[in-house]
C-alpha cells in the first residue's frame, strides 16, 4: 500500500462530506489522487440518483480546484466515459487513423494536408 491509499479504518473515520457520494460513501475526495479517481470512476457508482450525481459532480470540481487537478469535462455525464468518448475535437489523437486526422484537418482547412504525413497532421492540428 502507498502512503496515498486509505486503509479500512482510515477510510472509516473519514467524514460523510470527504465523499463524492456522502450517502453511500463513495468516491473519497482527500488528495489529488483520489479527486482523478473520482473522476475516472464516476459513471461506476451504483444506485445514486441524477441529483445525487449532480452534487458529486459539484463536489468533485471544488475538490480538483482545492487540489490543483484539472477537469476539462463541463457536465458529470462525461466522467468516467473513455477518453474518445469525451475527447475534444480541439485535440488530436496520435493513436488516431491517418485518414481521421486527415479528415480533421480538412475540416479545419489547414493549409498543405494532402501532402502531409500523419506526423505533420498531428502537429498541425496541435497548433491551430
Amino acid at each position: 500500500m502507498t502512503s496515498n491509499e486509505l486503509d479500512a479504518d482510515e477510510r472509516n473515520a473519514l467524514p460523510d462530506s470527504t465523499f463524492a457520494f456522502p450517502r453511500v460513501r463513495k468516491e473519497p475526495l482527500n488528495d489529488a489522487r483520489h479527486v482523478r479517481n473520482a473522476i475516472a470512476r464516476f459513471d461506476q457508482v451504483r444506485d445514486v440518483s441524477d441529483q445525487e450525481r449532480d452534487e458529486a459532480f459539484t463536489r468533485i470540481k471544488r475538490a480538483a480546484k482545492k487540489f490543483g487537478v484539472e477537469i476539462t469535462e463541463s457536465s458529470w455525464k462525461e466522467l468516467g466515459k473513455p477518453s474518445a468518448a469525451r475527447r475534444s475535437s480541439d485535440k488530436p489523437r496520435p493513436q488516431a487513423p491517418k485518414k481521421d486526422l486527415y479528415a480533421e484537418a480538412q475540416r479545419r482547412k489547414v493549409p498543405g494536408r494532402s501532402t502531409m504525413t500523419k506526423q505533420q497532421l498531428i502537429e498541425a492540428l496541435r497548433h491551430q
